[in-house]
């Protein structure tokens, strides 16, 4: 998944920005392309992204060739990012006015928060450049931040917290199907954790994901982090229930787990060491590969929720595209940046982590082309459900339908006070709704700024 490690930009000095970027992109992997008459190339546009996998890198190659070879004058560079240090990078290049053409694989929340400051532009003639009927309703909802105007689209959605299990476990547990509560979920790790397997990989770390995932508990509890109006709520009965919750389920979770993010909390169920997982579908690429012996006995639904009654959250942090203003060739950014959604470069992108990214366009995921991935095939089911789970999906910057978009959301996620509320409580051992108290007043001094 996009692995959105958010640290605000606002506090980074320019030159602490600037030696972060240079630094992150020094180590990063960049594509170069000689092709034939590339020293003709007069317009040269730089492609960032922190999702650059070694078959990404080959699925967006064959995207640069094909363009390449369509646009005589154009030459695409890409360069890798990081999740972790995206944010500072795109501060050293606002800053410095050394911005790339495009920036991909970003979350939703950070593409609104950039234009709400003026620095990207806007994305319509892109989205009539590939079609807007190709989407699927609603698909970029999301990046309308006025009547009629995107920020950016979505570059595929992904359903991060659904909630992967082990059939065999189960069986051998005598669990019959998959929990749909808290407390089936709790019972069915107690039952499952042994033999050195435990039960669950949820983070604790003061990191990203441990924000990002605790959010999804509180929706999961009935609550929200905000009211449609986005006045904090985070005193809510829901939010003490999630806390309360959290904590309960550490003892479920391996030792090391006060340090997971993304990368760790994967591992740990694709390596065989939790029985349930939590993550979006690169799981499936991942235990094929890495661990084929258990890949017959994994599958997924939708995380569970404290009752019955409420229905399932599914965070969908939305990978997307931006083009930043202050990029001096806006008509090549454009021109690939639409060139990025052509069925044969973006079903190979898709297929670079199968059921992973999954597409935005109708038109793709209904192709014979899309279909045909032995991945997909093979897991039919758990991709439709992923599909049809992440296209109602929500994250901090629209938590549902009634809400309003939030432009603070990437804020909140950087300043790390979720996580920072999960380790008050479950390793501090505070109490929770003194602790909900606290993250209340942080996040409302958040909100105030300018």
């Amino acid at each position: 998944m996009t692995d959105s490690h958010n640290r605000g930009f606002r506090n980074i000095s320019r030159r602490r920005a600037l030696q972060s970027a240079a630094g992150a992109l020094a180590a990063g992997a960049t594509l170069g392309l000689p092709t034939i008459a590339q020293a003709q190339r007069t317009r040269i546009v730089r492609w960032w992204s922190p999702q650059a996998a070694p078959a990404q890198l080959a699925a967006y190659k064959y995207q640069i060739e094909t363009f390449e070879a369509a646009h005589p004058t154009i030459q695409v560079v890409f360069e890798a990012t990081s999740d972790e240090g995206y944010p500072a990078q795109l501060a050293a290049g606002f800053a410095s006015g050394q911005v790339p053409g495009i920036v991909t694989h970003v979350p939703s929340f950070a593409v609104t928060n950039y234009f709400n400051q003026n620095l990207l532009t806007p994305f319509d003639g892109v989205i009539k450049a590939i079609g807007a009927e190709k989407f699927y309703p609603g698909a970029n909802r999301v990046y309308e931040v006025k009547p009629g105007v995107h920020a950016g689209i979505g570059i595929g959605n992904s359903a991060a917290n659904m909630m992967w299990l082990r059939k065999d476990l189960m069986q051998t547990a005598g669990i019959d199907k998959a929990p749909r509560t808290w407390d089936e979920l709790r019972a069915a790790a107690r039952k499952m954790q042994q033999g050195g397997v435990f039960g669950a990989p949820l983070p604790y770390a003061r990191n990203s994901m441990t924000s990002l995932i605790f959010i999804c508990f509180i929706h999961g509890a009935g609550g929200a982090v905000f009211s449609p109006d986005l006045k904090p709520t985070m005193t809510s009965d829901a939010v003490v229930n999630a806390l309360e919750f959290y904590a309960a389920m550490r003892e479920l979770c391996p030792p090391g787990a006060t340090g997971y993010s993304w990368g760790e909390s994967l591992t740990a169920f694709v390596s065989g060491a939790t029985a349930t997982g939590i993550y979006a579908g690169r799981v499936l690429a991942n235990v094929t590969a890495q661990n084929p012996k258990i890949a017959e006995h994994v599958t997924c639904a939708p995380y569970p929720t404290m009752s019955a009654s409420i229905a399932p959250w599914t965070f969908n942090d939305f990978p997307s595209v931006m083009i930043p203003r202050q990029f001096q060739d806006q008509e090549a950014a454009q021109l690939f940046a639409a060139w990025l959604y052509k069925e044969d470069g973006y079903v190979r992108q898709l297929h670079a982590a199968p059921g992973h990214v999954l597409p935005v366009l109708k038109t793709i995921a209904d192709s014979a082309t899309y279909q045909n991935n032995d991945i997909i095939k093979r897991f039919k089911a758990e991709v439709g459900l992923m599909a049809e789970s992440a296209a109602a999906g929500h994250n901090l910057g629209w938590e549902s339908t009634r809400h309003q978009t939030n432009i603070k959301a990437r804020e909140v996620i950087g300043s790390n006070v979720m996580a920072d509320l999960v380790q008050r409580v479950v390793l501090n051992k505070e109490n929770p709704r003194q602790a909900a108290a606290w993250a209340q007043d942080r996040i409302a001094e958040i909100m105030a700024r300018t």
